[in-house]
C-alpha cells in the first residue's frame, strides 16, 4: 500500500496555479507569502526546519527569505530558535477601511460600557476560520481581565466565534467552517449538535456562559451588524464577578448595558432592523 502524504501549502499554490499565465510570477515573492500564510497556522512558531518541511523547500531555499522577512519585521523569534508572525500584518490590516472603521466606530462606545460596567470588554472578528481581537478597553477596576489586541482565538471554542458562526448568512457560515476544518490544530466536531446549538443561540441572540478558557470568567457576547445584514464583529465583556459585587452590574445588568451599545453601533454602521 502506498502511504499518501498530506499535501504542503507549496503544492496546494502550485496546483491553484497551474494553466495560469505564469510570465508575471514572482517566486521570491510567492516564497515569502507562503512563509508567512504557514506561520499564521503555528502561533506557537515554526523553526526554519519545520517551515522547510511544512512547505516542500529545503532550508537553503527558504534561509535568505525568512532572514528578509525578520529584518522587515513581519517575523520574530525568541529563545527557543522559533519564528512567529509579528503584529506587523496585523496593523496594515488595521489600515483597511472595514477594520478601521468598526474599531473607530466602536471604541468610544466600548470604553463607555467599561465604565459602566465596571468590567473590560473586546471586539472580535472573523479572521481565516478563527477569531481576530482587534480592540479591547480595560475596566477601570483595579483588577481587570482583558484579552491582547491582534490575538487569534478559536472559532468554536468561543464566545466570539460561536456568536459569529450563529448570526452569519448560511453560505459564509459553510465557508467560515470550511476555513476552520482546514487549520493544522483543527480538532472534530459534530456538525448536528453545532447546527442546534447556533440555532439556540440565535434564538436567544446573544452568548452567556462559563469561559472554556479561563476559570471565574462569564462571557457575555453580541454582535454587531453592518448596513447589509452581515455580521460586522462581536463585542464581548467577560464578566468577573468580584467578592464584594457592591453597587456594581450584575450579569443581567451587564448584558442590558452591552445590548444597547451594541445597538448604537450597529446603527452607526448603516444596520437598521427595521
Amino acid at each position: 500500500m502506498v502511504e499518501r502524504t498530506k499535501p504542503t501549502r507549496r503544492d496546494v499554490a502550485s496546483s491553484e496555479d497551474s494553466g495560469r499565465d505564469t510570465r508575471y510570477h514572482a517566486p521570491a515573492l510567492k516564497k515569502g507569502l507562503l512563509i508567512l500564510e504557514t506561520l499564521a497556522d503555528y502561533p506557537a512558531g515554526l523553526s526554519l526546519t519545520e517551515i522547510a518541511k511544512r512547505l516542500g523547500y529545503t532550508v537553503n531555499e527558504i534561509f535568505r527569505m525568512v532572514i528578509t522577512l525578520q529584518e522587515q519585521g513581519y517575523i520574530q523569534t525568541g529563545e527557543d530558535e522559533k519564528y512567529r508572525l509579528t503584529l506587523k500584518m496585523f496593523e496594515i490590516a488595521h489600515r483597511q477601511q472595514p477594520v478601521h472603521s468598526i474599531v473607530t466606530t466602536a471604541l468610544p462606545h466600548m470604553r463607555e460600557l467599561a465604565n459602566q460596567t465596571r468590567q473590560s470588554c473586546h471586539l472580535a472578528v472573523y479572521y481565516a476560520g478563527r477569531s481576530m481581537i482587534v480592540a479591547q478597553v480595560d475596566s477601570p477596576e483595579r483588577w481587570t481581565f482583558g484579552v491582547k489586541v491582534g490575538s487569534i482565538v478559536g472559532l468554536l471554542d468561543t464566545s466570539s466565534g460561536n456568536v459569529m458562526l450563529a448570526f452569519s448568512g448560511e453560505r459564509e457560515r459553510e465557508r467560515m467552517l470550511a476555513a476552520h476544518a482546514a487549520l493544522p490544530d483543527a480538532e472534530p466536531f459534530d456538525r448536528e449538535k453545532l447546527d442546534k446549538s447556533l440555532a439556540k443561540l440565535r434564538e436567544r441572540g446573544f452568548w452567556m456562559a462559563k469561559s472554556q478558557q479561563t476559570v471565574g470568567v462569564t462571557n457575555i457576547a453580541r454582535p454587531i451588524f453592518n448596513l447589509d445584514g452581515s455580521i460586522a464583529a462581536v463585542l464581548i465583556v467577560p464578566f468577573i464577578e468580584r467578592p464584594k459585587q457592591g453597587t456594581n452590574p450584575d450579569l443581567d445588568q451587564v448584558n442590558a448595558l452591552l445590548t444597547r451599545v451594541c445597538d448604537v453601533i450597529s446603527r452607526l454602521m448603516g444596520y437598521n432592523p427595521a
